[in-house]
């Protein structure tokens, strides 16, 4: 028996119609669709870290970029910093329950691409082969 593709598809409702202008979905896209959002909070599902211990685990981020992603992320309520007095004072960062929520669809995410991926690298083989010249990346 074959699937249709109505039948894996999910019922959204479409962003941009007039009774719909913004679902909010662009809003939050621009936060946990970046690579670094996604690394942070995998890294913190796993357990509460330190700046240092974030910087570490997640290869190729700039103190820079880690610091504007944490900071982004505690302002939307998915992460939340704690501050310890002591000299020098130590600074810890841990998921909210909402962060928390935010795994399984990031799991979910990674699942769907693991399955996929070959599917994936077929597909773009064929699009490569009869689109010789095409540089899309």
């Amino acid at each position: 028996m074959s699937v249709t593709h109505t039948e894996v598809t999910a019922t959204l409702d479409p962003c941009g119609a007039s009774d719909h202008p913004d679902c909010g979905i662009r809003d939050m896209l621009d936060r946990v669709g970046d690579t670094w959002t996604v690394m942070v909070v995998t890294e913190l599902g796993a357990s509460e870290r330190r700046f240092l211990e974030l910087q570490r685990a997640i290869d190729g981020i700039s103190q820079r970029m880690l610091t504007l992603t944490l900071r982004r992320l505690e302002r939307d309520g998915l992460v939340s910093r704690t501050v310890y007095p002591t000299v020098p004072a130590q600074v810890s960062y841990a998921l909210t329950d909402s962060g928390a929520r935010l795994t399984h669809l990031i799991k979910a995410l990674a699942d769907w691409s693991l399955a996929e991926r070959a599917a994936i690298a077929d597909a773009r083989q064929r699009y490569d082969d009869t689109h010789p010249g095409h540089v899309i990346r």
